[in-house]
């Protein structure tokens, strides 16, 4: 009991830790860090304001594991250390079930976001927390997560900066850009640990381990004989390539640099860059409709990170008329409302296909919200976000375990009353 008492003081520690760092002001032009992990922001829902650790507030805390056989692979972090995961154990009805996350944190995209971010646990299992809580999807609790509390469940750690896919280096600025090794060496090592026995088994991933889900997930279905059960959940990983505010388009020369630098379009999937250009297989658009095992895409109409970093950022907004808006909903005109319902629209229109497919799974409220998987409020708590009547929880359990048919849309904002919108201080 006292250590884990002082496991949990330790990641409060690191969080105040990376309130403070990012709280002073620090700001990377090119390297999109993601807000939406760190505890300065908090949840609206019915008026009121919750921070997002007052869930689950001793959570099963879980340590790391370093992959000791990826170095002969070259399979390393961006600093050239060793990649990581860490893994709870599975019981009981769900001993030979795995739930295999892929961890999200944005990209980098050129030299100067690169070198920066190999010093962060974005890059380097040196700077990477040794114990993480499991919450959400992860927890191991059936009242917290009532189809996947007793898989195996796995949170693999994201150290290479474009979503598991490049695979080069730059020996002068001492970078591994090798993504595609590290996801390959993860799933081997789990393999070697029991996932090969696998009846069920399930990759998810949040935000770029969203997307990295996504771009894997026929890969991983490969991994399996077929008699396993075989499914792929993204959570906030349907990046748009949109216009920005200023008739720009801030993500796609972002992600060209992530793509280009890292040489990531060889390990796209093949039945996206047959056709198109390496950066627009990147976006998931150009993918999901390709995808051949069955794909859950969990998604907020009015993503609050590319509202933050691709409609609206500083750079298409020199005058700052975006910067309340992007911050909390409430402050948005009715205008910005009207900008904000074209980009819905056109996320709606990018999965018509996709949706069109039986296998496939759809959840996509109303809301101002970013990775709903991982948040215990979000996930499935008393008060959780619903689409008639029902949670993201239940909505993704019944998917895969093929209880009901899952095409969740929600009306347009504000019509969604339980949606937990992020506001950031």
């Amino acid at each position: 009991m006292a250590m884990e008492k002082l496991r949990m003081g330790v990641w409060k520690l690191i969080c105040i830790a990376a309130l403070v760092g990012v709280g002073a002001g620090f700001e990377f032009d090119e390297f999109f860090f993601n807000k939406t992990e760190l505890p300065f922001l908090e949840s609206v829902f019915n008026g009121s304001f919750a921070s997002a650790a007052a869930f689950n507030s001793n959570p099963l805390s879980v340590p790391l594991t370093l992959i000791q056989g990826a170095a002969a692979k070259g399979a390393v972090c961006l600093d050239g250390t060793l990649p990581a995961y860490h893994i709870h154990r599975g019981y009981g009805s769900g001993a030979n079930s795995w739930l295999i996350q892929l961890e999200g944190g944005g990209w980098c995209n050129n030299l100067r976001s690169c070198i920066y971010r190999k010093t962060t646990r974005r890059g380097s299992s040196r700077f990477m927390e040794k114990w993480l809580p499991f919450t959400g999807i992860l927890s191991n609790r059936a009242e917290e997560n009532p189809d996947f509390y007793n898989w195996n469940r796995v949170k693999v750690r994201y150290c290479d900066g474009a979503s598991f896919t490049g695979d080069s280096e730059n020996r002068a600025a001492g970078l591994q850009f090798r993504g595609q090794r590290i996801w390959q060496a993860a799933v081997d090592d789990l393999m070697s640990k029991g996932m090969r026995y696998a009846r069920q088994a399930l990759l998810s991933g949040c935000s770029a381990g969203g997307l990295a889900t996504i771009l894997h997930c026929d890969e991983f279905r490969n991994l399996f004989s077929s008699n396993t059960k075989v499914k792929c959940l993204s959570d906030a990983g349907l990046f748009m390539d949109a216009v920005d505010v200023s008739g720009g388009r801030t993500l796609r020369n972002f992600f060209g640099g992530v793509v280009n630098m890292q040489g990531a379009g060889r390990n796209l999937p093949r039945s996206c860059t047959n056709h198109l250009d390496a950066i627009s297989c990147f976006f998931p658009q150009n993918v999901i409709s390709n995808v051949r095992t069955p794909l859950f895409i969990l998604n907020a109409a009015y993503d609050s990170w590319q509202l933050q970093a691709s409609l609206a950022p500083p750079s298409a907004d020199p005058h700052g008329s975006w910067h309340g808006c992007t911050l909390n909903n409430q402050k948005c005109s009715a205008s910005q409302i009207q900008f904000l319902q074209g980009f819905r629209n056109h996320m709606l229109l990018a999965v018509r296909r996709f949706a069109g497919f039986r296998q496939n799974g759809l959840f996509i409220n109303s809301c101002f919200a970013h990775c709903q998987s991982e948040r215990q409020d979000t996930w499935f708590a008393d008060n959780s976000p619903v689409i008639g009547n029902k949670a993201v929880a239940i909505a993704v359990g019944d998917w895969y375990y093929e209880r009901a048919i899952v095409r969740a849309i929600d009306c347009a904002y504000p019509c969604d009353k339980t949606c937990h919108n992020l506001v950031f201080r």
